[in-house]
């Protein structure tokens, strides 16, 4: 049970297959928890919980220094461009506490794309996910080894978005049986 200087976030990791979403939590917990290798299918077949890394440094509350605690939940990928089944799980307001998470910033910055560029090419249906979620998103290079101070600032990125968010929670819906 986190102690009071300690805070957690839970990052649930969706997606399509083969977009990066292992790697991009092996990256975030600092460990390689999560299988992830090319392949013409799936290498993620069911969900797993990462085991959780606690970081110092990154956030403070009432003038102490506090731990962040983060968990990740890595998922199979989903063969669909659209978010349909996630909304469906996640109710109306998704959107509010959903950030994008851009894997394999390497590759576009191989092509000679900045963020900027890579973004004003992007398809419709890219632009219309960021513009749901109010533009919150996160590149991230998954074939660079990601050392302590990159995922520090991935991690505070996300932070600001929960503190934009006043530190609510998503009310998960539930199923009625």
């Amino acid at each position: 049970m986190p102690g009071s200087n300690e805070m957690t976030i839970n990052l649930l990791v969706l997606g399509r297959t083969q977009s990066g979403k292992s790697a991009a939590g092996n990256s975030l917990l600092g460990s390689s928890d999560f299988k992830n290798y090319c392949s013409p299918r799936s290498v993620t077949t069911c969900c797993s919980l990462g085991r959780s890394c606690c970081i110092l440094g990154i956030i403070r509350r009432n003038g102490s220094e506090l731990a962040l605690r983060v968990r990740v939940l890595d998922t199979p990928g989903y063969p669909h461009s659209s978010l349909s089944k996630e909304q469906e799980l996640l109710g109306p307001t998704w959107n509010d506490f959903t950030a994008v998470l851009l894997t394999h910033a390497d590759k576009a910055e191989e092509a000679g794309f900045s963020e900027e560029e890579y973004l004003h090419s992007a398809s419709s249906t890219l632009l219309s996910l960021l513009s749901s979620v109010q533009h919150k998103y996160l590149f991230l290079d998954n074939h660079k080894s990601i050392i302590k101070e990159e995922r520090a600032t991935v991690l505070r990125k996300l932070l600001n978005f929960i503190k934009q968010n006043n530190y609510q929670k998503l009310p998960l819906k539930h199923n009625k049986a």
